[in-house]
C-alpha cells in the first residue's frame, strides 16, 4: 500500500471532516467550512490543505499558512492529523515534510502546531524537532443533560442582544473582537485591523450562527460577547468568549454565555464544545462554572525553520 501527499479538492470535502472527527471529536467542522475557508482565505496566509491518500482513499489531513496577523513576520502553522486506525503507515512523516518545504518558501521562519497531549504524538513531533511551549484544553458540556445556571437578568443599563442584531453595522463587534482577540494568550498573538477581512473570514464564515451569538451592550457599547459556531445538526462551539477591558470584572462574559448557552440548548444542540489556554485562568474558571469538563490536552509546538 502506498501513502502520497497531494493538494486538498473540492470532492475530499467530506472525507476531509470525516479525518478532522475522528482525529479531534472535539472540534466542529463541516465540508462547507472546510470550502469557504479555503476560498476565502487572505493571500498573506498563503492557505494550503494537503491531504494523504492511501489507495485511494483519504486518511490524513493538514492545514498549513502563515499567521499573518501576528506583528511577528514569517510565523508559519500546520496543523496535520491522521485518522487514529491509520496511523504508522507514514501519513504524518509525508504531511509534515510537505508542509515545511512549501512553508519555507513562502517565508516561514518557524512552524507552529498543535500536538495531542499523548506519548505517541509528543514523541512524532518532538523527533522532527518541535519544541513544546504552552498547553491548552478542549472542554466538553452535556448540554442535552446538564443543568444550566438560570439566565439573570439583565442589571441596569446593560443590554442583552444577538449578532443578529447588528447585521446592518457589525463594526462594533469587528472591535470588540479585536480588542479581546489582542488579549488572548499565545505564542502568535493576533492583530485584527482589516474590517473586510473579518467580515469575509469571522461575519460571514459558515457556521457561524448569529442568532446563538449573545452580544452584551452596556452604557450604548459593546461590552462582551460570545460567539457561537454551529454545524447546523447537534454540535455547538463557543468560539469566543470576551470582555473589553473597560467592562472587566462585572460578570457580563458568563451573562453572555449562559445565554447563548440557553439558546443553543432551546434550538435543539445537544453537546457544547470550548478551548481555552491552559494559562487562561478567568475563563477556565467561568466554564467551570458552567459544568464543562476538560476532554483533551494540545500542546503547542514550534520547530524553527532557520
Amino acid at each position: 500500500m502506498t501513502v502520497i501527499v497531494r493538494d486538498f479538492r473540492p470532492a475530499d470535502a467530506e472525507a476531509w471532516v470525516q479525518v478532522r472527527r475522528a482525529a479531534l471529536p472535539y472540534m466542529v467542522t463541516t465540508p462547507e467550512q472546510v470550502l469557504r475557508d479555503l476560498a476565502d482565505a487572505h493571500p498573506d496566509k498563503h492557505y494550503r490543505l494537503l491531504v494523504a491518500e492511501e489507495d485511494g482513499e483519504l486518511i490524513g489531513t493538514a492545514q498549513v499558512g502563515i499567521a499573518y496577523e501576528t506583528p511577528e513576520p514569517g510565523q508559519g502553522f500546520c496543523n496535520p492529523y491522521t485518522r487514529p486506525d491509520r496511523m504508522g503507515r507514514g501519513a504524518g512523516s509525508l504531511l509534515v515534510r510537505t508542509a515545511e518545504e512549501y512553508l519555507a518558501g513562502v517565508g516561514a521562519v518557524a512552524v507552529h502546531t498543535w500536538v495531542l497531549d499523548a506519548p505517541a504524538h509528543r514523541a512524532f513531533a518532538e523527533k522532527r524537532g518541535y519544541v513544546a511551549s504552552r498547553p491548552a484544553h478542549f472542554l466538553h458540556l452535556d448540554l442535552a443533560n446538564s443543568t444550566l445556571p438560570p439566565l439573570r437578568k439583565a442589571p441596569a443599563g446593560v443590554e442583552l442582544l444577538t449578532a443578529a442584531d447588528f447585521e446592518d453595522d457589525p463594526r462594533p463587534l469587528f472591535e470588540a473582537d479585536a480588542e479581546t482577540t489582542a488579549d488572548e494568550p499565545s505564542d502568535t498573538p493576533s492583530e485584527l485591523t482589516d474590517y473586510e477581512d473579518w467580515l469575509t473570514t469571522t461575519w460571514r464564515r459558515p457556521g457561524f450562527d448569529h442568532g446563538l451569538t449573545s452580544v452584551v451592550v452596556a452604557d450604548g457599547e459593546v461590552a462582551a460577547f460570545s460567539v457561537a459556531e454551529t454545524d447546523g445538526l447537534t454540535r455547538y462551539w463557543s468560539g469566543m468568549t470576551g470582555t473589553r477591558r473597560a467592562f472587566r470584572g462585572r460578570g457580563l462574559a458568563k451573562l453572555a454565555k449562559n445565554d447563548s448557552l440557553h439558546r443553543a440548548r432551546a434550538a435543539g444542540y445537544t453537546d457544547a464544545y470550548t478551548g481555552n489556554d491552559a494559562g487562561n485562568g478567568p475563563m477556565l474558571a467561568i466554564n467551570t462554572w458552567f459544568g464543562y469538563e476538560i476532554c483533551a490536552t494540545e500542546v503547542r509546538h514550534v520547530h524553527r525553520l532557520t
